[in-house]
């Protein structure tokens, strides 16, 4: 019988690069939860996860980079993009999405000492700003083909949209400190739609 196996060092280990990815983004949950965001250390994390700490400086450099690609998988997850074929259906939907999502009593937090943080630190700036560029990205996709079929006007801008939608959480939360609720879950998804189609996001 024949050995088809490839010869030593001519094929990268598989599935090594997403062990690692998982036992640290498993770890910094960990953290997070036990002990919140100012406490988050590259040590730590590379200790729980047992991973090298020079791996885990490499590939995220920082607390604000765990936290990045955390919250892109969380995000994923835990706030579901919809894209349904009725813009009123999917912006709602983003909308519970997102107040479900800062109702958790770990992500609530980890999410806004991102934002404390990002105050003075450029890093933490940088990192949110890619953040929620790509994710506003993502969800701006449903809004693109509410445009194609007529829902929205043509040259309505689709990120603007999702802006729209996630703005006032972030203001009750950093501003007022009032609760993220139901309510507030259909009066925001209310106000994007309605201005939406009366063409208060077109491209500047």
């Amino acid at each position: 019988m024949s050995d088809d196996r490839p010869a030593p060092g001519t094929v990268r280990p598989r599935g090594r690069t997403e062990r690692v990815r998982a036992a640290v983004l498993a770890a910094t949950r960990a953290e997070l939860e036990a002990h919140g965001y100012p406490a988050l250390t590259m040590e730590r994390v590379a200790e729980i996860a047992g991973v090298a700490k020079s791996t885990v400086y490499r590939r995220w450099r920082d607390p604000a980079g765990l936290l990045a690609e955390l919250l892109a998988e969380l995000t994923m997850t835990e706030v579901p993009l919809y894209d349904t074929g009725s813009i009123d259906l999917d912006l709602r939907q983003l909308a519970m999405g997102i107040s479900r999502f800062y109702a958790n009593p770990v992500w609530r937090p980890m999410m806004l000492g991102l934002i404390a943080a990002g105050v003075n630190s450029p890093r933490a700036a940088e990192v949110l700003h890619d953040f929620f560029r790509a994710r506003n990205d993502q969800a701006a996709e449903a809004v693109r083909h509410a445009i194609k079929r007529g829902e929205l006007p043509a040259d309505t801008d689709p990120v603007e949209v999702i802006r729209a939608v996630g703005a006032p959480f972030y203001y009750r939360m950093l501003v007022t400190h009032e609760p993220v609720d139901d309510a507030l879950v259909e009066q925001t998804a209310a106000a994007a739609i309605a201005a939406a189609k009366a063409g208060a996001h077109r491209v500047r």
